[in-house]
């Protein structure tokens, strides 16, 4: 799966858990730029991005991350080392 994917189906994960059609991502984009984005919003998003890329995050990889982009990174790699 090639970059622009990951973030096409994680776009599509972000609007179905925030149900915002209009959410755009970047990179950069982090809780405090997407509304609602709290600490069960996050446990969805956690649980979605699980079932729609077929991965499992542990807590540690979780914690270490700072944006979206860092999320991103992290569901390529995963999907690499398959």
């Amino acid at each position: 799966m090639t970059e622009a994917e990951v973030y096409s189906n994680l776009t599509s994960v972000f609007r179905e858990v925030f149900d915002d059609d209009t959410l755009q991502l970047t990179p950069e984009t982090t809780a405090d730029d997407v509304d609602g984005w709290d600490s069960a919003a996050h446990v969805s998003l956690v649980v979605a991005a699980e079932m729609r890329f077929g991965l499992r995050f542990r807590t540690a990889e979780l914690e270490s991350l700072h944006n979206v982009g860092e999320f991103a990174q992290l569901i390529q790699s995963k999907l690499e080392a398959r």
